[in-house]
């Protein structure tokens, strides 16, 4: 259980929160805790609203449970280099919500006619209803990095969390949001109030929690997507339809329940850029506390009759790294389970990452999906530490592939920068292969080529 005199608290207020850049491999979000991840592509950018964790503590929040003030946004052309672009909207600064709520859950934002909506839940304040439970409110702006302007009254009708509009290729948006059940409607031109009736979205599974819909469309079929506690804790799972109010067909799982515990996954589906992408959140950086999320992002396929294959979460996540800007090889695709292992490089300040040790002879790492660029590098730098000291073989393209360098770490107990030359040269994207070629140990933080 939580406690706020929990050294872990501490580093919420690190420098690491003050940075307007965080990078790829997952969490893809590495400056702040992120959940709730609603992922939207405008023009040639991929946006990301998502709700923002912090601690909560005496007088802020209710400790031991979900603590939310503000909402950010992110954004990347790459989908390795995100930017922050700090907060779009205050609890305090919202007319109809109570400003002592920390309840701004999970938001979405869409386009329509050149002007961005933001739709995000909160607790209201009782000028709007003298009953418990969630509004959803709507702010506007003319750019997806805001600013915003927060309507001054929620959405007439609507009370439950996790807002989720999708808009038809006819131009009719519809409104999708959750409470017991999950629930639709149309919106009207002006993007601001109902223009239906409220409708369930029945033939869905009924037993265990269903929340967090959002809807898309493929090749004509209609997808509604969901978190549901179908066991103790939350997995993803999908439905279709041919029409945007459903009926939906309960069609399978698109991700497994967290191995590891984390009670809530909550998510969205994009294409960007010819590939679908499904982005959602576990607690990688809180293990201990599952209500201090970060957003993830892994690839999604269909089959040819349109049905979702399973997505398997990985640590390597989305995007292309370059390879002369450091890599962190601990956000591995493939590791030797035997002789490899990672842990937080330091416990009480989560955000700094983590590590990976080698520690048997043979040991081995695999990163994919390294631009080598086309200029002729000639080294490669690690940060490495190792109380015995030892020998390291690094490749492209796998275990037998071509060796780039072999490096010789001296015995230190502190974290020390090596430069080795390069044997041969890598151009263009190959995958990189680190191999330990001696009976010792060694801890690798990050490598780089120069």
């Amino acid at each position: 259980m939580y406690r706020s005199n929990n050294p872990f608290s501490v580093f919420i207020w690190s420098v690491f929160l003050l940075s307007s850049h965080a990078f790829a491999q997952n969490p893809i979000i590495r400056n702040q805790f992120t959940a709730d991840p609603s992922a939207r592509v405008f023009g040639d950018r991929i946006y990301i609203f998502p709700s923002h964790d912090i601690l909560a503590e005496e007088g802020k929040g209710r400790i031991g449970w979900f603590c939310m003030e503000d909402y950010h946004v992110f954004s990347s052309e790459n989908l390795t280099d995100w930017m922050d672009h700090g907060t779009i909207i205050q609890q305090t600064k919202v007319d109809w919500v109570n400003p002592d709520s920390y309840s701004m859950w999970a938001p979405d934002c869409i386009e329509k006619n050149g002007k961005y909506y933001f739709y995000f839940p909160s607790t209201p304040n009782k000028t709007i209803t003298e009953d418990k439970g969630f509004c959803i409110g709507v702010a506007i702006s003319d750019k997806p990095e805001g600013p915003y302007v927060p309507e001054s009254k929620p959405i007439k009708g609507v009370r439950g969390i996790d807002p989720n509009v999708f808009i038809d290729h006819d131009g009719q948006a519809y409104l999708y949001w959750s409470q017991g059940h999950i629930y639709a409607a149309r919106l009207k031109d002006n993007m601001l109030e109902l223009d239906s009736e409220v409708k369930i979205l029945e033939d869905l599974p009924t037993k265990g929690l269903k929340e967090g819909p959002f809807v898309f469309e493929r090749h004509g079929i209609y997808y509604l997507t969901y978190p549901h506690v179908a066991e103790k804790t939350e997995r993803l799972e999908y439905a279709i339809s041919d029409n945007p109010l459903g009926p939906f067909k309960f069609k399978g799982v698109i991700m497994d329940e967290s191995p590891t515990g984390c009670w809530t996954n909550h998510h969205s589906i994009i294409q960007f850029k010819n590939q679908w992408y499904l982005f959602y959140h576990h607690n990688d950086y809180s293990p201990d506390f599952d209500k201090a999320r970060s957003v993830r992002a892994d690839t999604l396929h269909f089959n040819a009759d349109g049905t979702i294959q399973k997505v398997k979460p990985t640590l390597r996540g989305i995007g292309i790294s370059d390879a002369t800007k450091e890599i962190q090889i601990d956000r591995y695709s493939r590791l030797d389970s035997f002789g490899a292992s990672t842990a937080f490089l330091d416990s009480l300040n989560t955000f700094k990452g983590w590590r990976l040790k080698l520690n048997k002879p043979e040991a081995w790492v695999q990163y994919n999906t390294v631009d080598f660029g086309s200029k002729l590098l000639k080294s490669v730098v690690l940060k490495v530490k190792s109380s015995t000291g030892g020998t390291l073989e690094v490749r492209s393209k796998g275990i037998n592939g071509m060796l780039l360098s072999r490096v010789i770490v001296p015995e230190s107990d502190n974290w020390k920068e090596i430069k080795a030359p390069l044997v041969k040269s890598e151009s263009n994207i190959e995958n990189l292969f680190i191999q330990l070629k001696s009976n010792s140990e060694i801890e690798i933080d990050w490598v780089r080529f120069e």
